[in-house]
């Protein structure tokens, strides 16, 4: 598993430089309003904390999830069960989500009181083996420890975010006859160059962020293959899923980079092979079949605008990542995918 080490040393990178980031951004706050570096650096470590402890109790409410009671699902639970053992984690609790949309997710403080979420569209629209491909999926976030690295990067440009905001909505409400002489227009002069670097620090996390959670992705997939042994379950499920989430007419939901695919980002892939139907077409019988979906596939993963677009996305294209589950699952056939090369191809 040495290219799990690669996993941990993008993580620990990305933190690092979130935190640099975020180091210079309370620098900036200081000077500018001429603030005491205590009340900074406690008002950044209680938001934190506050997201880290409400967090899963606001993506609970907000998805409206029910808890599985025993023997309520015994195909899901007894599933979820063999594979949290098999993958040496504490078996998640098990929630449906009353929404038609194929998704899961998994959500928690830690590993031993984490979410298993699963969509009653995901029951519903999928095999057993393609839900079986998702949960291990979900499990392999549990393995790797990503909510609690996404929970805690996720705060920085949050933050960011709104501290640029209300710096701005203060000069922008604030009555004209409060902006006259020095000392208040210095003032005002403060605030706005706060809120144009609270702008600049939020895109730049955020795009930290966006590159770790596409990684994760990516990692989560490929021990999905090991711990299912079928790559193609997971494969299949994921191009159900975007499909469907492409066809949903609901706007994506706030909590979408939880998701195992991204509503939002399902709709563009789906339109863009759409759009470009006649050039992948190449039998001309108005269907793309298997071939033609796959070659459709690899153009797009290879495309420069997709990389491009990549960059500011949560979930890696969908074709990429079914492309990464086929050359694993040709490594399984030739006998030589072990444990030890879990995440080779990544």
């Amino acid at each position: 598993m040495a290219r799990l080490a690669k996993l941990k040393i993008s993580m620990m990178i990305s933190i690092f430089l979130v935190a640099l980031i975020f180091a210079l951004f309370l620098a900036a706050i200081i000077y500018f309003l001429n603030l005491p570096l205590i009340f900074a650096v406690i008002g950044a470590l209680i938001f934190i904390l506050i997201e880290y402890l409400i967090g899963p109790e606001i993506v609970k409410a907000s998805m409206r999830l029910r808890y599985v009671k025993p023997g309520e699902q015994p195909w899901l639970e007894s599933t979820v069960k063999e594979l949290a053992q098999k993958s040496g984690v504490p078996v998640p609790k098990i929630a449906i989500v009353p929404d038609e949309t194929p998704n899961a997710f998994v959500f928690g403080r830690t590993s031993r009181d984490a979410t298993l979420a699963v969509h009653e569209g995901l029951l519903l629209k999928l095999n057993k083996y393609e839900v079986r491909g998702v949960l291990g999926h979900e499990l392999g976030h549990i393995k790797h420890k990503d909510y609690l690295v996404m929970t805690m990067l996720s705060a920085v440009p949050l933050l960011a975010y709104l501290v640029a905001r209300l710096s701005f909505e203060a000069v922008r409400f604030a009555p004209k006859s409060e902006k006259k002489g020095k000392g208040a227009a210095a003032i005002y002069a403060a605030l706005i160059a706060v809120a144009v670097i609270g702008y600049i620090v939020y895109i730049v996390s955020l795009l930290c962020v966006m590159r770790t959670s596409r990684l994760r992705e990516h990692y989560a997939d490929a021990y999905s293959a090991y711990l299912t042994q079928n790559p193609r379950g997971l494969a299949s499920a994921l191009a159900k899923i975007s499909y469907g989430l492409s066809l949903s007419p609901k706007p994506p939901h706030g909590a979408r980079t939880l998701y195992i695919s991204d509503p939002a980002l399902a709709k563009q892939e789906c339109q863009t092979i759409i759009r470009k139907k006649d050039e992948y077409d190449l039998d001309r019988d108005g269907v793309l079949d298997e071939k033609e979906l796959e070659l459709a596939m690899e153009r797009e993963a290879k495309s420069t605008w997709t990389r491009i677009n990549t960059w500011f996305s949560t979930h890696p294209p969908t074709f990429q990542r079914i492309l990464l589950l086929r050359e694993i699952e040709k490594e399984m056939e030739s006998g030589r995918f072990t444990a030890k090369n879990i995440y080779a191809h990544i």
